[in-house]
């Protein structure tokens, strides 16, 4: 093949290399660039894109790095901000001093151990700012702060009082806490809590306020609740295990979503007022499996080997489709105005007297469960209650109705061994209401 052409093109030749700024068109910081002042060792008072070109180590009385100004993004370039405790007594790493800023970014190295956050957009409400891939360790405060419609994305905060803080309608996404004095994270009414871990910490893993999201999170080990939220709140796709009181605590209003408790020191999931919980599963928890508090929905949930009752709930709620299994006493315990229906409880009250099924109010529906092999299978405590469609069997007492309640049971009839097209014998009664032992 053949080369290109060797004659140069008409006219003067023009050199063809980069300026430093077409090469780097941001602003690195420094004493030149960003100057300090009285109390911040760098500041930032134009919009623009600022970048670290080394370490920084705080000194006394200053933050690391002040901004006044919005539109601003912050490139850690990988470096650390270190300051090691007291010596910046009430001082930040990187912080903003005036109230009013909006769209700030912070991205992409560490700080450690400064005296009060690492990251403070949050104190004079910053709006729209963003935090990424930022590590902070052992700030005395907070690890992350950040004002309202905040996004903060793979971070990790270890130590101080608090790990992330986000203000209302804020996303958290792919960031853990560990190790703080307070809650792991935290965050505002309608805010999004997504893909997070919260271990370790000396009061709740998540506290999320009214509205709020938290979806796909994993909480293990933390002195207070596993998730802690306020009312009309969203939980889902979460695990809590092994805290040392609830693993989820809900508001009034609130939706728990196919989760899973386990192995916490009080109840797996307790609720407000009207919540929903569906498709959970509660496990070992040293109380209840399921606790809620009036008007809630509880369904296709499953409670097995718990140290109080499987599912325990106030008036008015319905109970249905689940599983209770092995608990140490009740599968189910309702007070009154309750639907329970289609429930399947097994072997409950393993370590205390109980019943596969308890009501201890009127005016419930207690219809088509199974209860097996516990102290009783249905027990009503109360007049007022009808009881239809059950079926109950090795239980200690099958049935333990007090008088006053709609409930007609029969003996089924067993059959010989059926092979073939025909056989078998009828249940004992045609009565569609009817409730069987068997």
């Amino acid at each position: 093949g053949g080369g290109g052409p060797l004659n140069p093109p008409a006219g003067p030749v023009a050199s063809t290399y980069k300026t430093l700024t077409e090469v780097e068109p941001r602003i690195a910081i420094s004493a030149l660039n960003t100057p300090g002042d009285a109390d911040s060792l760098f500041k930032i008072t134009q919009p623009g894109s600022y970048y670290l070109t080394g370490n920084i180590a705080g000194v006394v009385g200053k933050h690391g790095i002040e901004i006044v100004t919005s539109g601003v993004t912050l490139d850690l370039s990988g470096f650390a901000l270190s300051a090691f405790g007291p010596l910046t007594g009430t001082f930040d790493a990187i912080t903003v001093t005036e109230p009013g800023q909006s769209n700030i970014a912070v991205l992409n190295g560490s700080i450690r151990q400064w005296g009060r956050d690492g990251v403070n957009l949050g104190d004079f409400n910053a709006t729209g700012c963003r935090v990424e891939d930022v590590a902070t360790t052992g700030n005395a405060r907070m690890g992350v702060n950040v004002g309202s419609s905040a996004v903060v994305s793979r971070c990790s905060a270890s130590g101080g009082q608090y790990g992330v803080y986000a203000r209302a309608n804020s996303t958290v996404s792919s960031c853990t806490a560990t190790g703080a004095a307070f809650a792991g994270i935290i965050a505002d009414p309608g805010s999004e809590i997504a893909h997070c871990s919260a271990y370790s910490n000396l009061d709740s893993g998540f506290i999320i306020d009214l509205g709020g999201t938290i979806s796909d999170c994993s909480t293990f080990l933390n002195t207070g609740s596993g998730i802690r939220t306020g009312p009309g709140c969203t939980v889902a796709g979460c695990s809590a295990s092994g805290n040392s009181v609830s693993g989820i605590n809900t508001g009034a209003g609130s939706t728990v979503l196919n989760c899973s408790t386990s192995n916490n020191s009080a109840s797996g999931i307790v609720t407000g007022l009207g919540c929903t919980v569906s498709s959970c599963s509660t496990y070992t928890n040293i109380a209840s499996g399921i606790v809620t508090a009036s008007g809630c929905t509880i369904s296709s949930c499953m409670a097995f080997n718990n140290g109080a009752s499987g599912i325990s709930t106030a008036n008015g709620c319905t109970i249905a489709d689940c599983t209770s299994r092995f608990n140490s006493v009740d599968g189910i315990l309702t007070s009154a105005e309750c639907v329970i229906r289609g429930n399947n409880c097994s072997n409950n009250g393993s370590t205390a007297s109980g019943a596969g099924i308890h009501a201890a109010g009127a005016d419930n529906r207690i219809e088509a469960n199974t209860c097996s092999n516990a102290d009783r299978g249905i027990d009503v405590d109360a007049a007022g209650n009808i009881i239809v469609r059950n079926a109950c069997t090795g239980n200690g007492t099958n049935w333990d109705v007090v008088a006053g309640n709609i409930c007609l049971v029969v003996q089924g009839a067993t059959s010989a061994a059926i092979v073939g097209n025909t056989g078998g014998a009828a249940p004992g009664s045609t009565d569609p209401n009817a409730n069987f032992s068997y």
